[in-house]
């Protein structure tokens, strides 16, 4: 069902190399698809969102403005939702809230002795759009952990479309985005949300940034209007690595391998673990709890394609590796996570300890959970309310600051044969003289 690994055997690397290849090819035919759907949103607006929305969710509204969801609605959803539910998102938002709310830019000013003053001034954006997953299942999650950072950053209007397949709204989501400062609200999906917020129609407004996830075809209709609106990332499928001494429950280890390969079947689940003894009672484990799995089918095709088992010299070694793959989700399921935490460069998120599973970061620990994925942890970092803010340059020279600065900026305007920038400066340093 896995395959288990030894760094020790002949032909690891390349076995490993195999393993950890990424496909990062596109689909040609759903890039042009998606594009061929952004670029009629982008020409008829209402018209062609209403009829991309009642041909791929299976609706029948009239116009666009029948799509949109009232801050009343999204306020009704969290009310009337089940005690349970309530208390649990309410705690959730609360705690990503608090921790999101350490992380916002203060803009600064450093004076200098001639009295020129240099500094960055932080200011959120106007406007975000989310795109919230609704085809195959729902998710206030991302919406909590998309819209909570830009709603601490101090993003006015926040834009949200979901699919509703049939109609119906999933009222968690709705009471999620209530809680996380949603503004606005729109039962559609796919490229053609991603192009209307892109652009604007005559329903729903344009905005500056789209964050969220999506399929394939989101994720196309993304990469096409970057540019025109930023994006958060193109985000692949979910990855998980635990890296364990052995001392951990196997079947703890089991079930966080199976939270991440649930996802879907090109997710990934690695165990690295200098114990071999260990590394087959999660074998066995894994064996053992997969016919209780509802998602038993996807569990097993992701571990057999994308899992491993693999048995290091060492759990130094295991670290050195967990550094190439630099995955999305990195749990150190160790006695003592802290001696190894500075070995570990790469990783979207860092879980440290037996008892803090991936799965806590996913729903309330606080940190995002949206989070590089595909190595792009190499040079990515998590969502945050930085995604949410710009920073802006701030000059104010004096006098004295411009008769030496001016005469910098000459000798190296000219040698880039930029004769106007040098002269711009040099007007002040000669009327500064006289």
């Amino acid at each position: 069902m896995v395959r288990i690994l030894n760094t020790l055997d002949a032909g690891f690397e390349e076995k490993f190399d195999s393993l950890v290849a990424q496909d990062s090819s596109v689909d040609p035919e759903i890039t042009r698809r998606a594009e061929a759907i952004v670029l009629d949103v982008r020409e008829r607006g209402d018209e062609a969102v209403l009829e991309y929305t009642n041909r791929f969710d299976r609706m029948n509204a009239q116009s666009v403005a029948e799509l949109k969801i009232t801050e009343d609605q999204l306020r009704e959803a969290l009310e009337t939702l089940p005690e349970d539910q309530k208390v649990a998102l309410q705690e959730a938002a609360d705690r990503v809230r608090a921790f999101h709310e350490h992380e916002i830019g203060q803009s600064w000013t450093i004076t200098e002795k001639d009295g020129t003053e240099l500094g960055i001034r932080y200011t959120p954006l106007d406007s975000v759009g989310l795109y919230v997953p609704g085809g195959k299942a729902a998710y206030p999650s991302s919406v909590l952990m998309n819209a909570m950072p830009a709603h601490v950053a101090g993003v006015k209007k926040i834009v949200m479309v979901v699919p509703t397949p049939g109609g119906e709204p999933n009222q968690l989501v709705l009471a999620a985005a209530c809680l996380a400062g949603v503004s606005e609200c729109y039962t559609i999906g796919g490229a053609q949300a991603v192009a209307a917020l892109a652009y604007g129609t005559e329903t729903i407004p344009a905005v500056d940034k789209i964050v969220g996830p999506g399929n394939a075809y989101v994720a196309a209709a993304k990469r096409y209007v970057f540019g025109k609106v930023g994006i958060d990332m193109i985000a692949g499928p979910s990855e998980i690595l635990v890296i364990c001494d052995g001392k951990t429950n196997p079947d703890w280890i089991a079930m966080d391998l199976f939270s991440q390969a649930e996802h879907d079947e090109l997710a990934q689940a690695i165990l690295l673990t200098p114990d071999e003894a260990f590394a087959k009672k999660v074998e066995e484990s894994i064996a053992r709890q997969m016919p209780n799995c509802e998602r038993k089918a996807i569990i097993e095709e992701s571990l057999k394609n994308r899992g491993a088992l693999i048995v290091t010299k060492s759990v130094e070694e295991a670290c050195e590796i967990a550094n190439r793959i630099a995955p999305e989700h990195l749990e150190l399921s160790v006695e003592d996570p802290d001696r190894y935490v500075d070995l570990i460069r790469h990783a979207g998120a860092m879980f440290l300890g037996a008892y803090t599973c991936e799965a806590l970061g996913d729903y309330c620990a606080g940190p995002n959970h949206v989070l590089p994925t595909s190595r792009t942890a190499r040079f990515s970092s998590p969502l945050g309310v930085w995604d949410f803010q710009k920073r802006t340059s701030i000059l104010k020279v004096s006098k004295q600051g411009a008769a030496h600065l001016g005469r910098i900026a000459d000798v190296l305007a000219r040698g880039e044969y930029l004769t106007c920038h040098a002269g711009s400066a040099m007007y002040r340093v000669n009327d500064l003289e006289k």
